[in-house]
């Protein structure tokens, strides 16, 4: 039982060891039917060093983005995957139109914090390190109660 402690420790000090390393971020633009940016994006981190265009780029400020130009049904839908500079300022992950560089035209975006957190739809990630400190502090109370 005194062991199964020690690993619950040593895995919540490795979860937030990992969420403090560098993020990374999907990088491309697609435009149309053609390149490999577009939806539905089935590259990972591990696939994606094989495709030209397409790159997982270290983003310092741990925020990706995912644009995308034209509507469903367009004859050309341009898609974009970036890592942000800044964060939203008010910290939020989500997904809204909003008018760009003036353009007339609305752009869809989403934002979201995390290590390539813009592959696809958003989805936001849980806290690893709140999950494994509630799992510590249950598995402590009922190691003590018993």
């Amino acid at each position: 039982m005194f062991y199964s402690v020690i690993v619950l420790i040593c895995l919540s000090f490795s979860f937030t060891e990992a969420q403090n390393r560098v993020k990374y971020c999907y990088v491309c633009r697609s435009r149309g039917p053609l390149g490999d940016c577009a939806d539905p994006f089935y590259l990972n981190q591990t696939t994606v060093k094989d495709y030209k265009g397409v790159e997982a780029t270290p983003c310092p400020s741990g925020w990706c983005g995912k644009a995308i130009e034209g509507k469903e049904g367009d004859p050309i839908i341009a898609t974009e995957r970036m890592c942000l500079q800044r964060p939203p300022t008010d910290q939020e992950e989500r997904c809204a139109e909003t008018l760009y560089q003036n353009k007339r035209e609305p752009l869809f975006m989403c934002f979201c914090r995390g290590h390539l957190c813009n592959h696809g739809t958003l989805s936001v990630n849980a806290n690893v390190n709140s999950l494994s400190i509630v799992l510590l502090v249950s598995f402590l109370y009922q190691f003590l109660s018993s």
